[in-house]
């Protein structure tokens, strides 16, 4: 049975393709017409990538026993006609589980051992040692194999209360672990699970990440600080029949929301709604105590009622197994797909529709001004070559002499060009030098020393306010520079402009605002987790240590993408010096040859004049075409926006 959240992803996916296809017919028309240069090149294969991994996640978020696996059972996986996520009554799905499709990595499910976490390195650092992760092959057609290998998220040990607690789970004031009798606590036997299937929806780039409840989470920082906020989008699920409870609350206000933050990407759900339906209540009555439930959770939590989805993901997973439609129409189950697929998908396009778009405008600009300076090229040319007409030998070789001198003084100019050239370079050091992994990596041994001071941790905030300043200090020193390659490279191109007719334009240098956002949001998210009782854990060093991986982690991954669209604007602007530089060498040395050919034999004027005429009418077609191809592209980025299906035409 197909659902709007599935058709949203099979469009999306089409669209992909499609998009792909027509970006390698214009890089393969580009380099036919010699246009390729290294950054237009550049700016292609961005956009390939860009549009290739696009990824949604969508965290799936819980306290115990709320239906959460359920819930990702009927939305995802109903299609194999059983359960195959644990979805059994009491606590489930301890280990934080991400399920992915990377077509470079045979199905499997790999399972990170909960010891690891007695070791400073972050999950993301874990990742790049695939020898130390359990794998298990999973056999994609067969449900029950599935379903056992996937059983194994769920699994517990029991270790010591010391044990526990070098292991972040706990602690003499946690209400939620009890000892046993032996006194022995249960713990997850994983940190964390990675599946890899291929599942249409894990295909097409959907991420999903179904992490355990509040004790579990608290315990690992980089769910807190890392994946959980770079989600697109966060489900969490509350029961119907209890509505919003404390634990439910602390985990909205310490994991989900933070000041400032938009909260249109969390969506909330009321499952279990079928515990309501009342055999002595009328449907009119079940549906207004299901209204009451909604409106009274979305007050609390603070968010539109619109944002409150009811439903039964139990019933729900029946009704697709059974191919029941009423059933499915009672569990609303649709509704909160079609949520999902509005709210997800529309959003996830219309940002990359709108990011695709201003790459192909770009694109566009670079690769007419080429076309551009060929057309005014020809045109010299022709008028040298009529101007040539009826004329004797001596004014053939003084105009010989002209174009040589002129070409002697274009190359002069060349040495100022190459000293423009080492300041640029210069800077962009600098600013490598500012966002480089050594400067990130004495910020954080820094941050390191201050958190493992004795005693309790009352600068906690205030070293991390320290750090955060410094790191956006950097970003605005590498604005500042930018400013000042953007001015040094406006005057020379302004005066190659005008000395020689060049079309230079400098693109403009990146901005750094949306990076500072970034800043600004994982420190938000640093600061709220350290105000969340986590005194006890910061107590112990590998947990300090495992805090401060955990976010130089991502603040690498924010420098990476700043350093690449440095490297991506100034590549740009060279390479426009140096494809206008290489076409005015080409020019003169034609301009040379038909003056030569000229002197030679008199009727050689008249072929080269007709020659001239027929590449300009070449040049008229590559310029038809490339507004043709590039059109083609833009208009797709507009129906990606809108989340309109797209057909190969």
């Amino acid at each position: 049975m197909g659902t709007s959240f599935n058709d949203k992803f099979d469009q999306h996916s089409a669209w992909r393709r499609e998009f792909a296809l027509r970006l390698k017919l214009l890089s393969q028309w580009l380099k036919d017409q010699d246009l390729l240069d290294a950054s237009v090149e550049d700016r292609l294969h961005r956009l390939e990538t860009q549009v290739r991994v696009d990824k949604v996640t969508v965290a799936f978020v819980a306290e115990f026993s709320r239906g959460k696996s359920e819930l990702i059972n009927a939305i995802f996986f109903a299609g194999y006609g059983r359960r195959i996520m644990p979805a059994s009554a009491g606590r489930t799905t301890m280990c934080p589980t991400e399920m992915a499709y990377d077509p470079e990595v045979p199905p499997c499910l790999r399972l990170l051992p909960i010891e690891t976490r007695l070791q400073p390195q972050s999950l993301m650092e874990w990742r790049l040692a695939p020898e130390k992760w359990e794998r298990l092959e999973l056999e994609v057609n067969n449900p029950k194999q599935l379903a056992e290998a996937f059983a194994k998220v769920a699994e517990t040990r029991r270790v010591t209360q010391d044990e526990a607690r070098a292991l972040g789970f706990w602690h003499s004031d946690d209400g939620n672990a009890v000892p046993d009798a032996n006194g022995l606590l249960e713990v997850p036997k994983w940190r964390h699970a990675l599946i890899n299937i291929a599942h249409p929806l894990l295909k097409q780039g959907l991420v999903i990440l179904d992490t355990p409840g509040l004790n579990a989470i608290g315990a690992e920082p980089e769910l807190t600080v890392s994946l959980i906020p770079q989600a697109q989008a966060v489900v969490f699920i509350l029961g119907a029949d209890t509505g919003v409870t404390q634990s439910d609350l602390s985990i909205w206000r310490e994991h989900l929301v933070e000041d400032g933050q938009d909260l249109s990407t969390r969506l909330v759900v009321l499952n279990k709604i079928d515990t309501l339906w009342d055999a002595l209540d009328s449907p009119q009555e079940v549906q207004a105590q299901i209204e009451r439930q909604k409106r009274g959770s979305a007050e609390i939590l603070g968010i539109p009622a619109d944002q409150v989805v009811a439903v039964s993901a139990q019933k729900g997973l029946l009704a697709k197994v059974k191919n029941d439609a009423a059933l499915l129409k009672r569990s609303c189950l649709e509704q909160l797909e079609d949520a999902l697929s509005q709210d997800i998908m529309g959003r996830r396009q219309k940002i990359l529709g709108a990011a695709v778009s201003r790459g192909i405008t770009a694109l566009r600009g670079e690769t007419g001004r080429c076309v551009h300076i060929r057309r005014r090229d020809l045109t010299e040319q022709l008028l040298e070559l009529k101007g040539l007409q009826g004329k004797n030998q001596p004014v053939i070789k003084n105009m010989r002499a002209r174009v040589a001198q002129e070409q002697a003084e274009f190359d002069a100019a060349g040495v100022k060009i190459h000293a423009v050239r080492s300041v640029h370079l210069k800077l962009i050091r600098e600013i490598f030098g500012l966002l480089g992994p050594k400067a990130l990596k004495d910020e954080m041994a820094q941050l390191t020393a201050a958190l493992k001071q004795k005693g309790f941790k009352l600068g906690i905030k205030r070293s991390y306010g320290e750090t955060f300043e410094r790191l956006r200090a950097n970003l605005r020193q590498v604005h500042a520079k930018g400013l000042d390659i953007h001015a040094m490279l406006a005057a020379t191109f302004l005066q190659l402009n005008t000395e020689y007719g060049f079309s230079l334009q400098v693109p403009d240098e990146p901005q750094m605002a949306p990076y500072l956002s970034d800043l600004d949001l994982i420190e938000r998210s640093h600061v709220q987790y350290l105000g969340i009782g986590n005194a006890f854990r910061l107590a112990q060093p590998e947990f300090a240590d495992r805090l401060v991986r955990a976010l130089s982690t991502r603040l690498r991954t924010v420098n990476e993408t700043v350093l690449g669209d440095i490297e991506a604007w100034s590549k740009s602007a060279a390479s426009q010096l140096d494809s206008q530089l290489r076409e005015r060498r080409k020019n003169f040395v034609r301009r040379l040859e038909a003056i030569d050919r000229i002197g030679q034999a008199s009727s050689g004027l008249d072929e080269r004049i007709e020659d001239i005429n027929a590449r300009s009418t070449e040049l008229d077609q590559v310029e038809l075409k490339l507004v043709e191809l590039t059109d083609s592209l833009l208009q797709m980025t507009t129906a990606a926006r809108f989340g309109v299906a797209v057909h190969a035409s």
